[in-house]
């Protein structure tokens, strides 16, 4: 039989891991549906966004911003699977999702795209926020916009 206290971390971790979960799901969330204020609120106080060879680094806001300038006029559908979550203590943790995404411009130029990314978490206030985010692509499929 297992200590308690040890049952006790054990659970902890559990809801540690399903909190980051529902943080990532609600990051592609609010980036499919605009939702920009609310995606400011998944990113810690100091916070990086890498993308192949660009990069942003500062608050929430400045993240979104980067990241509205890019997508603010494409459909978009994010769907990430197969986390691997590890917490590393009371208050980091980092993750490797896989990617799959899919953008469409309004020249009717269409990418789908897989890969995965590759994050780092802390817990500010007791809740879980992006330190971190950096997508590396594994394969993109263009189709040129209809002439």
């Amino acid at each position: 039989m297992s200590d308690p206290a040890d049952l006790g971390t054990r659970i902890r971790i559990l809801e540690d891991i399903e909190a980051i979960k529902k943080l990532k799901a609600r990051y592609w969330r609010c980036m499919d549906k605009k939702l920009w204020d609310e995606m400011g609120q998944v990113y810690a106080t100091e916070a990086v966004q890498e993308y192949g060879t660009d990069r942003v680094q500062g608050d929430g806001k400045a993240v979104v911003q980067w990241i509205r300038n890019g997508i603010e006029d494409v459909a978009t559908a994010h769907g990430g699977h197969s986390p691997e979550i590890e917490i590393t203590s009371g208050t980091t943790a980092r993750g490797i999702w896989a990617l799959q995404d899919y953008l469409v411009w309004k020249s009717g130029m269409k990418m789908m795209g897989f890969g995965h990314y590759e994050d780092e978490y802390v817990k500010e206030g007791g809740v879980w926020k992006i330190k971190s985010t950096k997508v590396i692509r594994t394969f993109e499929e263009w189709t040129a916009a209809k002439q």
